[in-house]
C-alpha cells in the first residue's frame, strides 16, 4: 500500500520500524506518526535537493562558510537581506564592486539559503542569457523561454561587466528584468554601478533594463582588495615557478 501511495521513505523504514514497535509494544498510532514523519522528512530532502539541483549554484557556498565581519557591506544590511523579506515583495538586488570582494559569494549564500526555505532559485551567467536568447530566437519561442526561467522566485545574474556585453546578452538581461518588473525578484552582481550599464550595452537598452531594475531595489556596494589576491599574495595557493 505504501508502493502504491508513492510514500518510499516511510516504506524503507517500515520493517525495521514495526520490528522495534513490537518489541517495545508501541501504540498503534504511533507506529503511525513515525512513519508519516519519516515521509514528510524523506520528501522534504528530496524536494530541497531538486531545488538546489536546478538552481544550478556556481560552487556551492553558504553563509556556513560566510565571515560576516569580512565583508563590507553593512552587518545590518546583511541581516536585513537574510531575512528573505525583500525577495517576498517581488523586490531586487544589486551587489556591486570590484572583483574578489564577496559579490557571488554573498548572493550565492542567500540564495542557497531561499532555496532550503522553500523558494525556488535560478542562477545565470551574463552570457547565459545570451545563449538562451539565441537558442530561442529562430522559432520564435523567446517570450516562452523568458516566461520558464521566471518560474523562479529569485532570478541571480552573476558577474555583469567583466566582459562585454554582446547583443544577444544585452537583450537577455532586458527580458528578464522586464518580465520580472513587480513579479519575481533579480539580484545581480556587477563590477559596474548599474549607472554605468550603457558602458556595455546601448544605451536605450541600458536605460529602460535599469530603470525597472532600480524602480525596487537593493544596493550594496562592495570596496577594498580582492579576497582571493590578498591570499594569493600571502602564499596561499600560490604556484611558484622557477
Amino acid at each position: 500500500m505504501m508502493r502504491s501511495l508513492k510514500m518510499p521513505h516511510a516504506r524503507a523504514l517500515a520493517p525495521e520500524l514495526i520490528a522495534t514497535a513490537r518489541a517495545q509494544r508501541w501504540e498503534p498510532v504511533e507506529v503511525i506518526k513515525a512513519l508519516f514523519t519519516e515521509e514528510i522528512r524523506g520528501r522534504a530532502a528530496s524536494m530541497l535537493a531538486t531545488r538546489r539541483k536546478a538552481a544550478g549554484f556556481p560552487t556551492g557556498k553558504t553563509f556556513d562558510a560566510w565571515d560576516p565581519a569580512a565583508s563590507s557591506i553593512p552587518t545590518p544590511t546583511q541581516q536585513a537581506l537574510r531575512t528573505l523579506e525583500w525577495i517576498r515583495r517581488g523586490e531586487n538586488l544589486v551587489v556591486c564592486g570590484p572583483s574578489g570582494t564577496g559579490k557571488t559569494f554573498f548572493l550565492e549564500a542567500l540564495g542557497q539559503q531561499a532555496v532550503e526555505e522553500g523558494l525556488r532559485v535560478a542562477w545565470f551567467r551574463l552570457e547565459d542569457l545570451g545563449q538562451l536568447i539565441r537558442a530561442h530566437r529562430t522559432d520564435d519561442s523567446v517570450t516562452k523561454a523568458v516566461d520558464r526561467v521566471l518560474r523562479a522566485d529569485l532570478v541571480v545574474i552573476d558577474d555583469i561587466g567583466l566582459l562585454a556585453v554582446g547583443t544577444d546578452a544585452a537583450e537577455g538581461l532586458y527580458r528578464v528584468v522586464d518580465a520580472a518588473y513587480e513579479k519575481r525578484s533579480i539580484a545581480i552582481s556587477s563590477n559596474l554601478h548599474p549607472a554605468g550599464f550603457d558602458e556595455l550595452m546601448p544605451k536605450t537598452l541600458a536605460t529602460a533594463t535599469v530603470d525597472r531594475l532600480l524602480h525596487h531595489a537593493h544596493i550594496c556596494q562592495t570596496s577594498g582588495d580582492s579576497v582571493r589576491l590578498t591570499q594569493a599574495l600571502a602564499g596561499k595557493g600560490v604556484i611558484q615557478l622557477s
